[in-house]
């Protein structure tokens, strides 16, 4: 299976990029500056050359993985500032529509080509926090970007899923998290090959719940 996944040098894409390789996959991996994976800034839309080669003319699953968390410890009162509103939701969800538009025909090349979409449990309008208010905002924007894509990509024959990788143990996630980036890659990675048309357009935790919208 060719498989390109975004935001792959650490964590939960780096986790990632590895279990696909131990599963066989022809796979490669994106990161800004990252020696040995592919250059790409998903807020750049002139940046998307070097992806489009590396994904050549058939691409059989891509996975939406870039993604930054900026606006840790904001108040309300006095934080939240305007540029990290934009800076979010560029990498989040406007980088994910880019990713996915321009590998475009690539996906409709391959036959049965999936989207994977990394959004968040955060995403979740029925699980709303008040706190991380940017975060939540971009993650409930890429969950209702991926729904979209689903229906838009159906009748191309792209099934689109959307997925909360879990508490990962990561430099987002931190040391107290739930469960290691290797343990979430295992889980996501079922996911992606259990998806079809028949379950396109879904929201599922790494390890196959369903999540409330």
């Amino acid at each position: 299976m060719k498989t390109l996944i975004t935001g792959a040098s650490r964590g939960v894409g780096a986790a990632l990029l590895d279990a696909c390789r131990s599963a066989g996959h022809d796979v490669q991996g994106t990161a800004t500056a990252t020696e040995g994976l592919i250059p790409l800034d998903v807020t750049d839309p002139e940046g998307f050359g070097a992806l489009k080669a590396a994904a050549g003319d058939r691409l059989d699953l891509l996975v939406c993985n870039a993604g930054v968390y900026l606006e840790k410890g904001q108040r309300i009162e006095d934080g939240y500032a305007a540029d990290l509103w934009a800076k979010t939701f560029a990498t989040n969800v406007t980088g994910v529509f880019l990713t996915v538009q321009h590998l475009l025909p690539a996906l409709k090349a391959a036959e049965g080509a999936k989207i994977a979409i990394i959004s968040s449990q955060m995403g979740s309008s029925e699980r709303a926090g008040g706190n991380s208010l940017i975060y939540r905002s971009s993650k409930a924007a890429a969950l209702n970007l991926g729904r979209n894509l689903a229906v838009a990509l159906k009748d191309q024959g792209i099934a689109v899923g959307i997925y909360h990788p879990g508490w990962v143990r990561t430099d987002m996630g931190g040391s107290g998290a739930d469960i290691s980036p290797e343990q979430s890659a295992a889980g996501l990675l079922q996911r992606f090959e259990a998806l079809s048309l028949s379950t396109s357009g879904c929201f599922e935790m790494w390890n196959g719940e369903p999540m409330p919208f």
